[in-house]
Formats: structure tokens, C-alpha cells, sequence
């Protein structure tokens, strides 16, 4: 399944300090249940990931100078949107099905697609393809030249 924006919460807010059932809370889970769904959310794979991505982010910031923004979703600014949709597909940090959908459309500009045929192009090719072959018309006589 995939990261779901309650799943990232409850990932954030773990990180943060708080308890399992303290974040399944902060996460939007009903009080009652939050102990069950903190419990199904640190098995969850997707949460792990995330929580590791987050923490595997923290340590390259922490080695590299600080950065200003403070959204850790959102790659640095571009003037150009390539370079934008190529900086989100290779960030460590971001969910992995914003990357991908990234690498989708920075491949939809930049990989040329071999150009579609018309109607008429298809049927001209069909036409060509059916006259060949054993059946196909003879050549017409040689005519002698005077």
C-alpha cells in the first residue's frame, strides 16, 4: 500500500517525541483505538520506510550546512521544470510515489515517442501489404520502342 497522508503523520509525529498512542492521536485516529492503530502503524512497511527516510535525511543534513526550507516534501526552488521534476525524482527524502510520478513526467519530456500514423497512412500501408505477395498484380508487357 502506499504512504497515506494519516500514515505520514503518525510517522512525523513519532519522530517527534511523542508516544505511539500520542502520535496515532495527533495522526487523526479516534482515542479509543489509537493503541491498536499505533500498534498496526509500527508494523506497518511503509511507515518504517518513511520513518527511516526521515531520520536517513536528518543525518545528511546534520553532516551537510543546515538548509532554510523548512518543508523537507519540496525540493529547492528551479527556474526551469525539469530541473524541478529531476530534483523531486532523485530527493531522498520525498515519498517514493512522488518520485516516481516525477520520473514519469521528466521522461514524458525528455524521451522522444516514435510519431503515430494517420488513417490514411494506415491504410495506404494496409493497401501496400495486401497487393504483394503471390497474388499480387503482374508486371504489364514491355513495349517495344520504334
Amino acid at each position: 500500500m502506499a504512504l497515506t497522508e494519516q500514515k505520514r503523520r503518525y510517522a512525523a509525529a513519532r519522530l517527534s517525541g511523542m508516544t505511539k498512542k500520542e502520535a496515532a492521536i495527533e495522526a487523526g485516529c479516534p482515542e479509543k483505538t489509537a493503541s491498536q492503530a499505533a500498534s498496526r502503524y509500527e508494523k506497518d512497511p511503509d511507515v518504517q520506510a518513511a520513518m527511516g527516510r526521515q531520520i536517513a535525511a536528518e543525518a545528511k543534513k546534520k553532516a551537510e550546512a543546515p538548509a532554510v526550507d523548512p518543508d523537507p516534501y519540496i525540493p529547492d526552488a528551479a527556474n526551469d521544470p525539469l530541473e524541478f521534476m529531476r530534483q523531486m525524482m532523485n530527493s531522498v527524502e520525498a515519498d517514493p510515489k512522488l518520485r516516481l510520478d516525477a520520473a514519469k513526467s521528466l521522461a514524458a519530456f525528455t524521451v522522444a515517442k516514435p510519431g503515430e500514423k494517420g488513417k490514411k497512412e494506415e491504410r495506404a500501408d494496409a493497401a501496400k501489404k495486401a497487393s504483394g505477395g503471390k497474388f499480387a498484380a503482374a508486371r504489364p508487357p514491355l513495349r517495344a520502342v520504334k
